[in-house]
């Protein structure tokens, strides 16, 4: 999955299209289109975001890794938890999950 998040990331950052940091994540998630969750996030706040995000009926993805490495696939220096896209294309999307299911068996 590392891969194909990695150049999302990058490409997002970029544009400016996507939501870093929880509380962030959980104020604009009516806007948001994919969320990814680290697995540094605390129990209850992550079955908050997942409890949102199916209400709002986005997709999410348990990152394999925690926040600190979630933050270096972005190439920034500090920790991110959370990420969400606000922007982003379908397919992408599709490949997203497709990777992180391969991944989880």
């Amino acid at each position: 999955m590392s891969k194909t998040l990695e150049k999302l990331l990058k490409d997002a950052l970029k544009e400016d299209k996507l939501t870093m940091g929880t509380k962030q994540v959980l104020n604009s998630m009516k806007n948001s289109k994919l969320v990814v969750l680290s697995q540094s996030v605390g129990k209850e706040t992550s079955e908050k975001i997942e409890f949102d995000a199916k209400k709002e009926k986005i997709p999410l993805v348990n990152f394999q890794g925690t926040s600190v490495a979630l933050g270096r696939l972005c190439g920034l220096q500090f920790r991110i938890s959370t990420i969400s896209f606000t922007s982003i294309p379908d397919t992408d999307i599709k490949s997203i999950l497709k990777d992180a299911e391969a991944e989880a068996t």
